[in-house]
């Protein structure tokens, strides 16, 4: 595991771009094709399925970006889930009238919130929810970040469960492949630094303790994904 024993933090040059900007347009795109690569909607429904129960009333989604990753969810989820609010967070308002149309069609409700998850987090003290989900957003922070935001959330809902990428070799070198699929150099930039980023191990576990909470399930998921789940402190899944 030569290079990749811990944790390297370097920012995403997407990150840095307008929303609007041709750049940001073209790696948004390809994060689309590389989330259906690395089977990220199956893999979070397949958790929604197993840890929570019974049909949610509300959903929070962090680090949400352009809404479609969870609509993948919800069309994998809203026969058995046919009415869900979902409460879509990112610092970047992404979401379309056509995402929201999309939704509506599957019987789910769209509340988008353009903020800083932590300003928001430190204000929403009332919020409530019945899960929380994750998609290729934690690695973005560091440890001490991590535990800050794992603190704010975990009052918030009985349970979090994200989708992440792993750090191994093999996903390094299946970044490096990315112009295969026609990916531009800001996605095979952004890439490499999230596989550096990525956890392994109990590594996300370890943080989710730091905050209070209870760990649940951590383990690496299909050939590119890592996955956690949270519990709060007072809850029993």
């Amino acid at each position: 595991m030569s290079g990749l024993e811990h944790r390297l933090l370097a920012p995403e040059i997407l990150d840095g771009l307008a929303a609007d900007d041709p750049q940001a347009l073209a790696a948004r795109r390809d994060l689309r094709r590389i989330n259906a690569l690395m089977f990220q909607a199956k893999i979070m429904a397949s958790l929604l399925r197993k840890f929570v129960p019974k049909p949610p009333r509300r959903i929070l989604e962090i680090g949400a970006g352009d809404g479609r990753f969870m609509l993948a969810v919800a069309r994998r989820m809203a026969r058995h889930w046919p009415k869900v609010e979902l409460v879509m967070l990112d610092r970047v308002d992404l979401i379309t009238a056509q995402l929201r149309s999309d939704f509506d069609r599957l019987g789910w409700t769209v509340e988008a919130i353009t903020a800083d998850v932590f300003d928001w987090a430190e204000m929403a003290d009332d919020e409530r929810f019945d899960a929380i989900t994750v998609n290729l957003f934690l690695h973005h922070f560091d440890d001490a970040e991590l535990v800050h935001l794992f603190s704010l959330m975990e009052p918030k809902a009985p349970l979090l469960l994200a989708t992440e990428p792993v750090r191994t070799k093999l996903a390094m070198a299946a970044a490096r492949l990315l112009p295969a699929i026609g990916a531009n150099d800001i996605t095979r930039n952004d890439a490499a630094q999230s596989v550096r980023a990525g956890f392994r191990g109990s590594e996300l576990s370890a943080l989710w303790l730091a905050a209070n909470g209870k760990p649940v399930e951590e383990r690496r998921a299909g050939l590119f994904s890592h996955i956690f789940v949270g519990a709060s402190a007072g809850n029993d899944p």
